[in-house]
């Protein structure tokens, strides 16, 4: 009896320090980086420079260092894995080319920490991924700005403690939203009733929080304004937002990141087989000899010989019948 419960208590220290082991991550040196990033291909935001500003400043002021680019070559590993968040400050269109898109992707799966503010959901609506990242993408707003009923949530999350009350009255771009991420923790929500224009109706969030695919992601609907960021009830929410995407500081763990960086798109050289003796074409395959077989839309499977350079029939089918 007493051989079997050590052997269950030594199974279970064995547990926990494996368990510990695998827990342990570093963290980095100094204090945390965060690297604004603002490009826009599609609509401008004159409020983007008041943003930068803001967020420098709150860096000043709570240790964490602020690099800024509207440069999209900055998503790289190399480049990345510096920084423990990505602001995403009011984005807009196709940001980042599809190698871009798959660094950013293995970043957040290593562990990396995304802040999304405004229009950061009027950006890459072609890449699912992101947009679950993000949490939702933007359908349209109201003309203007508009002041708004704005109701609290959540006062336990760090981007939204520092309200007293569960109603805040605030002027912004008031946005409504699809492909609303379910899964997101939301922390602020906007009553429609409160202004014209909305299309969500009885639930509208405006501020939300989750883990996705290994990292952190904290997105807020308002920031379309430079008073927004002046305004010391909306820089405390960002600022908490942030510190959420920074989390603990720690290093990234690249071993868990799952997508690959695809390869160049220049590393293929052309060489034309033969010209003039096919008809509609649909489909390919290479034989381990290097001849190549091409199926046609009437039937004809192909044959090229790759020494000879020839091109013959095998067989057509009767696609037809």
């Amino acid at each position: 009896m007493c051989t079997i419960r050590l052997s269950k208590i030594f199974i279970l220290l064995i547990s926990f320090f494996v368990l510990a082991l695998s827990s342990c991550r570093k963290k980095r040196e100094g204090m945390p980086k965060i690297l604004v990033f603002s490009k826009t291909m599609g609509y401008n935001h004159s409020s983007i420079p008041s943003g930068i500003a803001a967020i420098q400043a709150l860096g000043t002021e709570n240790n964490f260092q602020v690099d800024t680019t509207k440069s999209s070559t900055m998503f790289r590993e190399e480049i990345l894995k510096d920084y423990a968040a990505v602001v995403f400050l009011n984005t807009t269109g196709n940001v980042l080319n599809h190698e871009q898109e798959a660094a950013f992707e293995r970043y957040i799966q290593s562990g990396g920490g995304f802040v999304g503010i405004h229009a950061a959901t009027d950006t890459e609506y072609d890449w699912n991924w992101y947009g679950r990242l993000v949490g939702a993408y933007f359908e349209s707003h109201p003309p203007g700005v508009a002041e708004a009923d704005f109701h609290i949530r959540d006062h336990d999350f760090i981007a939204t403690s520092n309200f007293d009350d569960d109603l805040w009255v605030h002027t912004d771009e008031l946005y409504n939203f699809r492909k609303i991420y379910e899964p997101v923790n939301v922390l602020i929500e906007v009553d429609e009733n409160t202004y014209e224009g909305g299309t969500n109706g009885a639930f509208h969030p405006m501020a939300w929080y989750h883990e996705y695919d290994g990292g952190r992601s904290f997105y807020t609907a308002l920031g379309h304004t430079d008073e927004s960021f002046s305004e010391q009830k909306f820089l405390k929410h960002i600022l908490g937002g942030i510190q959420y995407a920074i989390g603990e500081n720690y290093e990234l763990e690249y071993k868990k990141a799952i997508i690959q960086i695809p390869p160049e798109q220049d590393r293929f050289s052309k060489h034309s087989l033969t010209i003039g003796q096919f008809y509609e074409p649909t489909e390919m395959t290479i034989l381990p000899n290097n001849d190549v077989l091409i199926s046609q839309r009437r039937g004809e499977v192909m044959h090229f010989d790759s020494e000879s350079g020839t091109l013959k029939e095998l067989v057509k089918l009767d696609v037809y019948h």
